[in-house]
């Protein structure tokens, strides 16, 4: 069985990759497991594939994994000129955490007509093997962003974002529904292809992700 790193320590998206991957024959851990809990990447490329590799270098350079798995996502949104874009993540300040990301997103698009809240999730995710060979899925969701918070479930932003096609937000899905329609499930379905091409059975018992 291959070991996979995801190049990150947050539990919420770890346990969703775990979840949409959990068909594959793959032991799946987070940086933290492998002890590299401190270790922070500067995220300063222009693109989200750019930051992705970025961060799957120094986890592969750092611990004996097979594969690292990175990824980053941005939110764009049509009335803000798309952003915040590659500073989703930070769109509130470097410390910024969820709430205040949302916060300041909601305060920016005041008196922003229905119509007018188009936005799209993106999310790029690359994968980098001992062989040298980097690969890279990505997923879109269109969708719009709601005028308040709705939901409990999920996290970042999915408290203000609606799916195309959805009149409930990615907070009020329930994890299923999400895992089947958004921006990481449809670029991690794609990764799926590229992991068995490098050689990542499926699991039929579905026990990797325990």
């Amino acid at each position: 069985m291959k070991t996979l790193v995801i190049a990150t320590g947050n539990q919420d998206k770890v346990a969703e990759i775990k979840s949409i991957l959990k068909d594959l024959k793959l032991k799946i851990l987070s940086k933290d497991q492998v002890g590299l809990s401190e270790l922070e990447v500067v995220e300063d490329a222009d693109t989200l594939k750019g930051n992705a590799i970025l961060k799957a270098k120094a986890i592969l350079n750092r611990c004996d994994a097979d594969i690292v798995l990175a990824d980053d996502t941005g939110l764009y949104v049509d009335s803000l000129s798309g952003l915040p874009g590659v500073h989703t993540a930070r769109y509130a300040g470097d410390h910024a955490g969820y709430a205040d990301n949302r916060i300041k997103l909601l305060e920016d698009m005041q008196g922003v007509e229905a119509g007018e809240r188009s936005a799209r999730f993106i999310t790029s995710i690359v994968i980098l093997d001992r062989e040298g060979n980097e690969h890279e899925a990505l997923g879109v969701c269109e969708g719009t962003i709601s005028t308040s918070e709705r939901g409990e479930f999920g996290f970042g932003y999915d408290p203000i974002f609606i799916p195309e096609g959805y009149d409930k937000t990615f907070a009020e899905l329930d994890s299923d529904t999400k895992n089947r329609i958004s921006h990481r499930a449809l670029a991690l379905e794609q990764l799926k292809d590229l992991l068995e091409r490098i050689g990542v059975e499926k699991n039929e018992e579905d026990t990797c992700s325990k």
